[in-house]
């Protein structure tokens, strides 16, 4: 999905997701409502990131199916948890290919995600991003993320609402 790309997580060890606060978040919330569960942002300086919103940093790591390691860090996760319409960042391993970049061929054609809408607070939102500016419409309301666009070769796809 070029600059961007969606991320589809499940829980396959309860056990093991219940030693994360990412992990338990996921657990609890991916079935409830069918709506998009979060979302996040790539960030090229996490640390600056963490320091301005004084936020912890995480490191994270997994290996795909065809043995290659994955590694991140994120930082935000424990407040998104509590305000899903804020967006956690995360800044990818200089050794990790981003995974937007994948080469992925659909009976849709390329894909991008074109819009994201919220329910939340957008001068909240906007002082989480620190003055970045991304194609999301907020609707006031209870932190929720309510939809994603995708735009396609072959029309728009909306996940969630």
């Amino acid at each position: 999905m070029g600059g961007s790309y969606l991320e589809l997580v499940a829980v396959v060890d309860p056990t093991k997701a219940g030693e994360t606060v990412f992990g338990r978040w996921v657990e609890s919330r991916a079935s409830v409502s069918g709506r998009p569960l979060g979302w996040a942002v790539r960030t090229p300086d996490l640390d600056e990131v963490a320091r301005r919103l004084n936020l912890s940093v995480q490191t994270g790591s997994r290996t795909t199916p065809s043995g290659d390691e994955l590694r991140w860090r994120t930082a935000g996760v424990d407040q998104v948890v509590a305000e899903p319409s804020l967006p956690f960042f995360i800044e990818w391993d200089a050794k990790t290919p981003f995974p937007g970049l994948a080469a992925v061929s659909h009976r849709a054609g390329n894909a991008r995600i074109s819009r994201l809408v919220l329910d939340g607070s957008s001068s909240r939102l906007a002082e989480w991003l620190g003055g970045d500016q991304l194609p999301i419409l907020v609707n006031e309301g209870k932190p929720a993320v309510t939809a994603v666009h995708i735009s396609t070769d072959s029309g728009e796809i909306v996940l969630g609402v």
